[in-house]
């Protein structure tokens, strides 16, 4: 079998040509469309890239800035120091390191209700009276009872108490 001698005329080898040359012409402009196309795609993802870095770094920022606000109303909910005032002090002329002593025996006693939260400190407010009330301070060999008169809750715990001689 033989292959026909088309090299011979002049139109099969136009037809041949011309197919070579589009082949080559298309290929030319399928690359340069698809690296249009892939330039493009290239600059979105990078362009995205960006913005997911940005958002995500915008992100990390206000987790720090909402994590740093609740532990600051953590904070503010619970009680974060106790103040005793001893009122009548003076009715039974006792002197500073006596007044310090029963106000810090009495920090001592209610001590447990530090960085715990103001609802349950308030919930417990009449044992906090009680435990106050029913321990007698021994000064200058008298023996004195501690009498609340007022308690204000609030992250500053403020208990204000008389004190008067034991019978």
């Amino acid at each position: 079998m033989r292959i026909p001698p088309f090299y011979r005329f002049r139109s099969w080898q136009l037809i041949f040509f011309g197919a070579i040359i589009g082949a080559i012409l298309s290929w030319l402009i399928f690359l340069y469309m698809y690296g249009e196309m892939q330039e493009k795609q290239v600059q979105t993802i990078r362009k995205q890239n960006e913005e997911i870095m940005d958002l995500r770094k915008e992100k990390k920022i206000w987790q720090e800035d909402f994590q740093k606000l609740n532990e600051k109303n953590q904070k503010l909910l619970t009680v974060q120091e106790i103040y005793i005032k001893v009122v009548n002090a003076d009715k039974y002329k006792l002197d500073s390191l006596s007044v310090f002593e029963i106000e810090e025996s009495i920090k001592e006693d209610i001590s447990m209700v530090l960085a715990k939260d103001l609802s349950l400190v308030y919930s417990t407010r009449e044992l906090l009276e009680r435990t106050i009330e029913n321990k007698p301070v021994k000064i200058k060999d008298k023996r004195y009872k501690l009498q609340v008169k007022n308690m204000v809750f609030y992250t500053l715990l403020t208990i204000e108490v008389e004190i008067g001689l034991a019978e």
